[in-house]
């Protein structure tokens, strides 16, 4: 059996957000989003967690997130830096804005040695897809081709925000239930009676059902993925290497693994509930959320005793 690690993207500029919303207590012990998903990690049979972060806020990251959980896990960090690059490419001069999702796990690349799993430090995913990536990255076959991998499955309607736009991956799957594409949709919102639509810049309206399946930065990959992961870093950075704010993002390379046979991912679909904090206004709902889940005996009112 393996030993599964679990990979915390937290460098996010948090923009939209106004600070660091990873910081961000929203439980009722003033937990943060991310105390819930190492929590449900640790009972799902993960042994280690890597923060992806920035060095302008180690020092307080360390401190504040990182020193909650140093003696019930084996902790490591790892900086996600735009002049972090494979050989032969430069950031070029004046780009300011991080090289995405998939560029923070290559980052991560030598702290990976075990299966591991991919989640955003603000999201709140839930104790069963930590139960299904633990399981699966368990039992994962670290050598066999193309490279087992696994994405828990959200329907779109359960992932929106009541504050503004969203974008979500909206996946494909064959009737394996093995992904085929990730799509990245940008500007989501929904629509007063239900489902959700797409504004694009041309006027066009794209309408969703909201039963969707989609992909919100929930991945289980062995280490042999890292190397195809790079492939797909290093054909990007050659298209688009020079431009100021094109984003490298996760679903893309998985995307580009797959076509390649370099990759099988499993959807597992989740019966889990999302909250995330993309606007300041979502804070009170993820806070009532969690206040209900205390109350109906999934979390304890303090996680850390």
């Amino acid at each position: 059996m393996n030993s599964p690690t679990l990979l915390i993207l937290a460098a996010g500029m948090g923009s939209r957000y106004g600070g660091l919303k990873q910081m961000d207590p929203v439980g009722p012990s003033r937990e943060t989003v991310l105390d819930y998903s190492v929590y449900d990690a640790l009972r799902s049979g993960f042994k280690k967690i890597v923060f992806v972060i920035r060095r302008d806020f180690e020092d307080e990251f360390r401190m504040k997130v990182g020193a909650r959980f140093e003696g019930r896990i084996g902790v490591d960090y790892v900086f996600q830096d735009i002049a972090t690059l494979p050989g032969g490419f430069q950031c070029p001069a004046g780009r300011e804005k991080p090289w995405g999702t998939g560029h923070a796990v290559w980052c991560a690349r030598e702290a990976l040695t075990e299966p591991f799993a991919v989640i955003n430090a603000d999201d709140c995913y839930g104790a069963d897809s930590f139960r299904q990536l633990g399981a699966f990255l368990a039992a994962a076959d670290i050598a066999a081709t193309p490279s087992p991998c696994c994405m828990i499955g959200f329907r779109l309607e359960n992932t929106l925000s009541e504050h503004g736009t969203v974008s979500r991956g909206v996946c494909t799957a064959d009737a394996d239930g093995c992904l085929r594409s990730v799509e990245e949709c940008t500007a989501i919102e929904r629509l007063p009676g239900g489902g959700a639509c797409q504004k694009n810049a041309g006027g066009g309206v794209r309408v969703f059902s909201g039963a969707e399946t989609v992909s919100m930065n929930c991945w289980g990959f062995t280490p042999s993925v890292l190397p195809a992961l790079e492939g797909e870093l290093v054909r990007f950075l050659g298209a688009h290497g020079t431009e100021m704010k094109t984003e490298f993002y996760l679903p893309f390379a998985v995307t580009g693994m797959i076509a390649r046979r370099e990759a099988a991912v499993r959807v597992l679909p989740t019966a889990s509930s999302w909250f995330g904090i993309t606007y300041r206004d979502d804070r009170p709902r993820v806070v009532d959320a969690l206040r209900e889940l205390v109350r109906k005996g999934v979390y304890p009112e303090r996680l850390w005793v």
